[in-house]
């Protein structure tokens, strides 16, 4: 048990880039996403989480359970959703987020805008239960360009 790493996929920091760490968990449903976003803050304290949702699973692309999303990332300072391929209104169902909510449709849009806001010492929290269009490296890539 001593040589444990933890599992694949939860919370899986998978780099660290410019004083900003990007974080990989399978979250892709709301009671998940708020658990784990409830897990980041008690772990980080006051420092700024960034939240970044690829709602992805057939019940997340029909919608179905899209009223409780905002509920379910209200611990994040900041939320990114990526809304390519969805048959509903993602902006709207995170409305109640306010100005701390973005939805892109483009994954290069996406990043941009992630990387344009992430400061030192931030947490990107990437939630997906798909391989996102490679946002890891993206991010990790443009984080880097920054001070590079």
């Amino acid at each position: 048990l001593s040589a444990f790493q933890s599992v694949k996929r939860r919370m899986e920091v998978r780099g660290v880039e410019d004083g900003v760490t990007v974080i990989d968990d399978f979250a892709h449903h709301p009671t998940a996403i708020e658990t784990t976003v409830s897990g980041l803050r008690r772990r980080v304290g006051n420092a700024r989480i960034l939240a970044v949702l690829e709602p992805r699973s057939n019940t997340m692309k029909l919608g179905v359970m899209k009223d409780a999303l905002a509920g379910s990332l209200t611990e994040a300072d900041r939320v990114y959703c990526y809304s390519a391929g969805l048959g509903w209104d993602p902006a709207q169902a995170l409305a109640p987020l306010g100005n701390k909510a973005e939805v892109h449709a483009d994954l290069a849009a996406l990043v941009a805008a992630i990387a344009s806001e992430a400061k030192t010492g931030d947490h990107i929290l990437i939630m997906s239960n798909g391989g996102f269009g490679g946002v890891h490296a993206k991010l990790l890539q443009e984080l880097g360009r920054r001070h590079g």
